[in-house]
């Protein structure tokens, strides 16, 4: 078949097409790039110079030609443009936050202080501005910076918490005509002071829940408390069980006041009301950290870490808390005897009053703990001078010896002699020289030595 054929029907038919069909059918350009591609440029004839110029880029193909269009038209921008759209400043960061602070000019270190976050850049600080803070976070990590600050924040509110347990103890002691009541207070009430300083107020007051006011505690902290605790609870344990076996009110107690028809009158502000005032001093070592942390860092005369007096502290406490425990198990085993001698046996070979020397250096060694960490507020250290003041010359030793003569001298003459000839060869509350080559002195010293190193070893499992 001839080309003629096949393709008639390009031309409109079956027939040949003439001369003139085939010039209007065929292309009328020369296949180059200027004729294919006219259309572009408004039709099929050539375009004029005027047209390409208009149609071409008139610029160079640079970026800062290519994006002209960024400062307002095609045109190029001015001077004036670019500096009014560049930044001003260098691309360091005090320039490039600038606006975090309020304008374009470097912030003054006030606005600084103002600005820039105060946390560690933990969850808790980092989300912190979720939770607005309110007056009593304000309170506690800013309020009591100043002297009547921390004395309206902290050590009043600290009194203020023993007066209204001891109103309780005065109520429950009335009813039962117990004055022994005001003593099951003594480490009850230390201990829930201790809990409600840490965790209680944070809660209650600052809005944060139980595990988020645990967490925002550090080692150390979490140490104290935990070292406040079982002091608390084996001393309450032990003035409690005593009671409950007794039946009656303690022998101390039972002096010539307490027959006076107007007793209990006076009883809350002769006895209740001026303990609630000694716990206050001595519960400071245990709340005042909890209560005005920033203020006991800054008060702090050795801000840094001292891990020899970390371990001190550690010792102290194990090596007083086990006294205690011993001093307990050694006179409950000596009385299920019925003996009538007086016991000198065990930790009571060291001194006539191994529980209160115990009591002493656990309160001892919260101070050493503070300390260690750089969180020793000066206030702090009147907690275990108050403590050792009351137990030697108000209510412990003196107080208890006291009685212990009167009670022996009309029950118990064996035991009133005894009691003398102890008074003559052991001391009162401190170890004499001769001690060092009492067991009982170096059985409580490897107590508080083994427990530093089970202490160090858990505390850096803690950290892996």
């Amino acid at each position: 078949m001839a080309e003629q054929d096949r393709y008639g029907r390009s031309f409109g038919g079956d027939r040949l097409p003439s001369a003139e069909e085939v010039s209007e059918t065929l292309p009328q350009v020369s296949g180059a790039e200027q004729d294919r591609y006219g259309r572009w440029f408004g039709g099929d004839k050539l375009p004029s110079r005027a047209d390409i110029e208009r149609r071409l880029p008139k610029t160079s193909g640079a970026e800062q030609d290519r994006y002209e269009h960024w400062f307002g038209g095609d045109k190029l921008p001015t001077r004036a443009d670019i500096e009014k759209r560049l930044p001003r400043g260098s691309g360091a960061e005090q320039d490039r936050y600038g606006r975090w602070f309020g304008g374009e000019k470097l912030p003054s270190v006030d606005k600084l202080n103002e600005s820039l976050p105060v946390g560690s850049g933990a969850e808790q600080d980092r989300y912190g501005s979720h939770f607005r803070p309110g007056q009593a976070t304000h309170n506690r990590f800013v309020g009591t910076t100043s002297t009547l600050g921390l004395l309206q924040h902290a050590v009043l509110p600290s009194f203020g918490f023993h007066s209204g347990l001891s109103i309780i103890a005065y109520g429950v002691g009335r009813y039962t005509d117990t004055v022994e009541a005001k003593d099951w207070l003594w480490p009850s009430g230390q201990v829930a002071n201790a809990w409600w300083s840490a965790i209680g107020a944070p809660v209650v007051y600052e809005g944060l829940s139980l595990s988020a006011a645990w967490d925002a505690l550090t080692y150390n902290q979490k140490l104290l408390l935990a070292g406040v605790s079982a002091w608390g609870i084996r001393l309450f344990y032990r003035v409690s069980s005593r009671t409950l076996r007794r039946g009656k009110d303690d022998p101390r107690y039972e002096t010539a006041a307490r027959k006076q028809p107007d007793f209990w009158n006076k009883a809350f502000f002769t006895m209740f009301l001026p303990e609630a005032f000694v716990q206050t001093l001595i519960s400071l070592p245990f709340t005042l950290p909890f209560r005005a942390p920033i203020a006991t860092a800054l008060a702090s005369p050795f801000p840094e870490a001292s891990p020899i007096f970390h371990s001190l502290a550690i010792f102290l406490f194990t090596a007083g808390y086990s006294l205690e425990v011993l001093a307990d198990y050694q006179l409950e085993a000596h009385n299920r005897k019925a003996s009538t001698e007086l016991n000198r046996d065990g930790v009571w070979s060291i001194v006539r009053h191994p529980n209160y020397l115990g009591d002493a250096l656990c309160h001892l060694s919260f101070p050493l703990l503070l300390f260690s960490v750089g969180q020793l507020h000066p206030l702090t250290v009147i907690g275990p001078i108050a403590n050792y003041i009351f137990l030697r010359y108000i209510g412990g030793d003196k107080e208890n010896e006291e009685n212990q003569e009167k009670r022996y001298s009309k029950e118990n003459p064996v035991k009133y002699q005894q009691l003398q000839q102890y008074k003559q060869t052991k001391n009162s509350f401190w170890p004499g020289l001769a001690e060092v080559s009492n067991k009982w002195l170096w059985t409580v010293a490897a107590v508080g030595a083994g427990s530093v190193a089970l202490e160090r070893s858990l505390h850096s499992f803690l950290r892996s």
